[in-house]
């Protein structure tokens, strides 16, 4: 019996519900700030907190939610998150604001956990995570439009928060419960990929932390170095969150084409371009440019990313602790953009911040090469200096002919000697089955 595989809406809409946070924090603490009697740095520390509580729940429940079942995990991180955000909405007492932020984070990573767990199940992990990228990027444009009109305080993003929860929760019926533990492929024990999935970890971080450190700081560069007005720096933002969607519809069409290197490489360096821009920006022109650019850009290279850390693990467990990961660099990018602009001003800001996305560019794209590589082909062989690959033979669990799928552990090689006389001893390559062993002729070497 093979485990059954959820269906993508449902995951989108968790998706959506979790990374929402994450979109909608300049607005949370810009508005923590007016609205309670806080500084600009305490406010931003609450937003932190939130993000860390968000990373800290996907790096606890990553090897849980198979065991949990994901209905069940996902309902109770929904349920958190709604009843977290509205606690905070609805008080005016910064402890109580404080700790419903902190809870709804963690109710939002454990919604992000149980998505990305069914996301990496999906067939085509990349277009469904690229729905879900498209998904939060509109409703989130959606809501920077719409509260402004609403009026002032602190409590609209954070009711936002809780509503979008409360209106997924529903959908967490149609999530597929995991197979058991006993019909679980086997080898899926050990997290596969620790080195990749470790130079990925570690790369998303760093790149999360350059991305959040412009956006942090992005509208103060408007106001005070580019001296354009709050209204046309908010149009601006606005132009870019559109650029976004178009950047998310523009990877779900390119899909798979490309393989995830060159995406993941060249977007990464493009972006470093646009932050040097976007930060040296000292009017209308440039400033607009970088910020709509770098939109563009980003959602399609953390699609990319996103679906590179569900290929390591068919659990989803990379993508999990990836995401965490990416987290952490979120929620540390706003106050390293600070004290980098404080120290330094804003165009070395964006130099640091381009230098080491391009220190970091080399090492993502290797790991997209080395894990996504070429689809296993009849025939293909391990060659010295070249990409890996299986043999495919017949066995008598499988029907011959039978092509692994991407990123499947390689066949075990095994050497057959032929001991015709009429036929000199050659090297030939096979796998394997149970009693018996299948030559591949016509690639041997002598």
């Amino acid at each position: 019996m093979s485990p059954r595989i959820a269906q993508p809406w449902p995951l989108v809409a968790l998706f959506t519900a979790g990374y929402l946070a994450a979109y909608l924090l300049p607005t949370t603490v810009g508005r923590l700030d007016a609205g309670l009697p806080l500084s600009a740095t305490e406010a931003g520390s609450i937003g932190s907190a939130l993000l860390l509580s968000s990373a800290s729940a996907g790096f606890l429940l990553a090897a849980h939610v198979h065991r949990i079942g994901p209905r069940r995990l996902a309902r109770a991180g929904l349920l958190l998150a709604a009843a977290g955000y509205g606690t905070a909405a609805l008080s005016h007492s910064v402890p109580l604001v404080v700790a419903g932020a902190v809870a709804g984070g963690f109710g939002s990573g454990t919604a992000t956990t149980v998505a990305a767990t069914g996301i990496a199940a999906q067939p085509d992990a990349h277009r469904t995570s690229t729905l879900g990228l498209l998904s939060v990027s509109a409703l989130a444009g959606a809501i920077y439009l719409t509260i402004p009109h609403l009026g002032p305080g602190h409590g609209l993003p954070l009711a936002a928060l809780a509503l979008t929860a409360l209106l997924v929760w529903p959908l967490t019926g149609r999530l597929a419960s995991p197979a058991p533990v006993t019909t679980a492929p086997r080898g899926t024990g050990r997290l596969p990929h620790r080195g990749s999935g470790l130079v990925l970890s570690a790369g998303i971080l760093c790149w999360s932390l350059a991305q959040n450190s412009l956006w942090g700081v992005s509208g103060r560069i408007g106001l005070t170095q580019a001296h354009l007005t709050e209204v046309t720096v908010g149009a601006v933002f606005a132009a870019a969150l559109g650029a976004g969607l178009l950047g998310v519809i523009g990877a779900g069409m390119l899909g798979p084409r490309l393989g995830r290197a060159l995406p993941v490489g060249a977007g990464t360096v493009l972006i470093a371009g646009c932050i040097a821009l976007s930060a040296s920006a000292g009017g209308l022109g440039t400033f607009a440019t970088g910020e709509i650019a770098w939109n563009t850009l980003y959602p399609i290279v953390l699609s990319y990313l996103i679906g590179l850390a569900a290929s390591l693990d068919v659990r989803g467990r990379w993508a999990v602790l990836v995401g965490s990961a990416s987290s952490l660099g979120t929620a540390a990018g706003p106050l390293t953009g600070s004290v980098l602009a404080a120290r330094a001003g804003f165009p070395a800001m964006g130099a640091i911040l381009a230098t080491g996305l391009l220190a970091i560019a080399l090492p993502l794209a290797a790991v997209a090469l080395h894990t996504g590589g070429r689809p296993l082909l009849p025939g293909a062989v391990r060659r010295r200096g070249g990409p890996a690959a299986a043999v495919v033979a017949a066995t008598t669990v499988g029907p011959a002919g039978t092509v692994p799928q991407i990123g499947a552990a390689e066949q075990p090689v095994v050497e057959i000697t032929l001991d015709h006389p009429a036929v000199p001893a050659r090297r030939t390559y096979g796998t394997a089955g149970p009693g018996q062993a299948t030559a591949a002729p016509g690639l041997g070497t002598p």
